[in-house]
């Protein structure tokens, strides 16, 4: 072989190596960059603990910052609430993965001894602990001159824990303690070096009635008299799921508020999509356009049941004080507005048991409920359950029942949701027919029949003074994935549900829109 070919197979080999090795970093990068852009953590990829921003935010009140030493800055207070709960976060993170990442960032030398020992017992045993807390209440008792050495009382800690042996859960339950807590400057991160476990200071006030309304056995009352929802669920027809969007039109609303009201209606339930709204950090633009909207039904004497949550699904302990300071900020926000009739903690959570366990939707429900009373114990509360069966479920947690129904043995089922529970009101949150008979569906109904349908229904309503909220006002043009999925025969279904078709025409069904007594 001579020494040119030689020579360029070398070359050859040099650049085909040069090309390669191009390629792999290349590869390298674009992996770390489509891993960041899947949302997950930065932290993680680097196999760090994550801290408490975003992920974990119990409700936090100082009560008292009085101290005999220097006082305290408003700066150095903000670390030492922020490493404290994280403090909190990464001992939950590490009981639940039985991993010590992040321990030694928060706790000095002795303090990590016993959360060691801890981590150790449950992985030799194969137990995993889930665990939240809901709210502190630190007092601020002692803080040093020299600014390293910070001693507070946390009062009331309320604490939830699941325990898991070999996988199943074996124990689980709610407590309140109070802590005494001495943490330590080291590094740039206060510390806990000390932190004694105590029975709880028990100081909480009852819940007041609400003003705007009550129930008494299964009526509700609004201005002290009884008070039928007769209702519909409610979206804008040019941007359904999408009410407080960029197409938000308060002259459109208004209108529609008006037909509503002139139809011999007098309740609207709209939706708070989660993740639209911000999550735990809520958008300011959308409580403008829900402040809007709640003075609009104001102006036209119209009742809102604001149903929460709407397209969340998530449902872990880990997500709890997320969903809380969501919930916090929006009912908080209108807690004194008098056109709410009541809050929907959540859109047919039942469809989720089976994806995201019973147990852990019910709990979620459960704790939930419990916050937004404390938020706004003004309006009633209830929850959006997608059949009479999954509505028997905490029923002692809300002040009416809500169910959907689009089955065809309404009375019968309706007659057993009554005796199973009898001591509540019971509210159908939806029903409704599509008029869709296309190709899609053949042998659906149509105009007449969905008419036909409704005046049925009404004339059950009035006879049994059954309280309603139908589905919907509009047919619609489109209906988003995220609501029915993409296949086209319940897309096309779902399209025309309304009392007015997507020309703006009122469809024969309008008549029965309500029994016309306002």
């Amino acid at each position: 072989m001579s020494k040119k070919v030689t020579k360029n197979i070398y070359r050859g080999l040099l650049i085909m190596s040069f090309v390669g090795l191009n390629l792999l970093i290349l590869f390298g990068v674009t992996s770390v960059l489509a891993f960041l852009n899947t949302g997950a953590d930065r932290a993680s990829i680097l196999n760090t603990p994550p801290e408490s921003v975003d992920v974990y935010l119990p409700k936090t009140t100082w009560t008292s910052l009085q101290n005999p030493g220097r006082p305290i800055e408003k700066q150095t207070l903000a670390k030492v609430q922020k490493d404290y709960l994280n403090a909190w976060h990464i001992k939950n993170t590490a009981y639940k993965s039985n991993k010590t990442y992040g321990i030694s960032d928060y706790y000095t030398d002795s303090a990590r001894v016993n959360l060691y020992n801890t981590i150790d017992y449950n992985l030799a045993n194969n137990i995993t602990v889930e665990s939240t807390t809901i709210s502190h209440q630190p007092k601020l008792e002692f803080y040093s001159a020299d600014g390293q050495l910070i001693v507070f009382t946390d009062e009331n800690v309320e604490e939830y824990q699941r325990l898991y042996k070999n996988d199943t859960l074996t124990f689980e339950n709610t407590h309140k303690a109070t802590y005494k807590v001495l943490m330590l400057l080291e590094d740039g991160f206060w510390r806990i070096r000390h932190m004694v476990k105590q029975p709880p200071t028990l100081f909480e006030k009852p819940i007041q009635a609400s003003p705007f309304a009550f129930v008494r056995g299964k009526t509700i009352y609004v201005d002290n008299k009884p008070f039928t929802i007769k209702g519909i669920n409610y979206y804008p027809q040019a941007s359904p799921w999408d009410m407080f969007g960029d197409n938000f039109s308060s002259t459109i609303i208004n209108n529609d508020f008006a037909l509503i009201k002139n139809a011999g209606l007098n309740t609207i339930r709209i939706f708070i999509q989660y993740e639209d709204f911000g999550k735990a950090d809520v958008k300011p633009e959308k409580l403008e356009k829900l402040k809007q909207t709640l003075e609009l039904a104001e102006k036209n004497k119209l009742k809102v049941i604001v149903t929460l949550f709407d397209f969340y699904g998530d449902y872990s302990v880990q997500d709890w004080t997320l969903t809380h300071r969501h919930a916090e900020k929006i009912v908080s926000s209108f807690k004194d507005y008098s056109a709410i009739l009541a809050w929907d903690i959540k859109n047919e959570p039942d469809l989720d048991f089976k994806n995201r366990g019973k147990n852990n939707v019910l709990k979620w429900l459960e704790y939930t409920t419990k916050q937004i009373k404390k938020f706004d114990p003004n309006h009633l509360i209830t929850i959006g359950w997608s059949n009479t069966k999954a509505a028997e479920n905490l029923t002692s947690l809300v002040d009416f029942v809500s169910y959907h129904y689009y089955l065809s043995n309404f009375e019968k089922d309706v007659a057993t949701l009554s005796v199973n529970v009898p001591n509540k009101p019971l509210v159908l949150q939806e029903f409704g027919l599509s008029s869709y008979s296309g190709f899609w569906n053949l042998f659906g109904a149509n105009e007449e029949d969905q008419a036909q349908y409704h005046k049925k229904m009404q004339a059950i309503f009035a006879e049994k003074n059954i309280a309603y909220i139908s589905w919907t006002l509009y047919d619609f043009d489109k209906i988003p994935t995220s609501v029915v999925g993409s296949l086209p025969w319940r897309k096309n279904k779902q399209k025309q549900f309304g009392f007015i078709d997507k020309n703006g025409n009122k469809k024969p069904s309008f008549l029965y829109i309500s029994s016309h007594q306002p």
